[in-house]
């Protein structure tokens, strides 16, 4: 089957720079970007039900970009200065990097994983004696808290915005020979939007262990499955599974 246009299950980012802007004008595929989930930010009065001080906290574990947001917006928004001393713990160097927007670097204590979260365990277990907290979404990997648990520390999860599914009703009569996702919650979306959807010809690509479980629990084949030592980025394994499909298809 040749592939002629993808939806990728996402907002746009990084603007024309983004590698699926130049996969589209390489390969000639329409691509296009829709959000399938949407996030609310607890409020003030929401962190103070799940009785939570941010000022009880002497490092944080930032496990995502937007739990960087949601924690510097809520302690805007309770008049929580954050120390100077505040121990930083976080998942990847893109989510390190990003802490930037809120603070300087210089003299700050900030200690950065590889890629999961079991990678900054070390550091956790050499700042023990440190009381944790881990901002994060309603949907968390279960083994987060199973590996915290097992430390023997002071953790707390704070729970500082919800991820819910968007509107898609406008997709009704839409066909895509692909559809991209990256999440379990989008994969929920796209059922709760079209509960009789079916599959038929179309073509679905997952990043990430989760997202694949969530796919394959839902009935769904997958036809693309990122990352692999071969294609470390979705973009990659679409570019090679284009090629691979519109060869001679013309």
């Amino acid at each position: 089957m040749k592939i002629n246009n993808i939806l990728i299950s996402q907002p746009l980012t990084g603007g024309s720079h983004t590698p699926y802007i130049e996969l589209s004008k390489k390969k000639n595929v329409k691509i296009d970007f829709r959000s399938f989930v949407k996030v609310i930010g607890a409020s003030s009065s929401d962190v103070r039900k799940q009785k939570i001080n941010f000022s009880d906290f002497s490092a944080i574990l930032f496990i995502s970009k937007r739990s960087v947001d949601n924690y510097f917006r809520l302690a805007e928004s309770m008049r929580f200065k954050v120390p100077i001393s505040m121990r930083y713990i976080c998942q990847t160097d893109t989510i390190a990097y990003y802490l930037q927007k809120y603070i300087v670097y210089r003299k700050r204590k900030i200690h950065i994983g590889v890629k999961s979260f079991h990678d900054i365990i070390p550091y956790i277990k050499k700042y023990s004696k440190e009381k944790f907290l881990l901002p994060s979404s309603d949907i968390l990997k279960q083994e987060i808290p199973k590996m915290l648990n097992q430390l023997n520390i002071s953790w707390k999860r704070a729970i500082l915005y919800k991820t819910t599914s968007s509107d898609l009703s406008d997709l009704k009569d839409s066909y895509y020979d692909i559809l991209v996702f990256f999440s379990p919650a989008e994969i929920k979306s796209l059922f709760e939007n079209f509960p009789n959807f079916h599959q038929n010809n179309i073509k679905i690509a997952t990043f990430g262990k989760n997202t694949l479980d969530a796919a394959s629990k839902a009935g769904l084949k997958i036809d693309i499955k990122v990352p692999t030592p071969e294609f470390p980025s979705m973009a990659m394994a679409l570019e090679k599974y284009i090629k691979t499909s519109n060869t001679h298809k013309k």
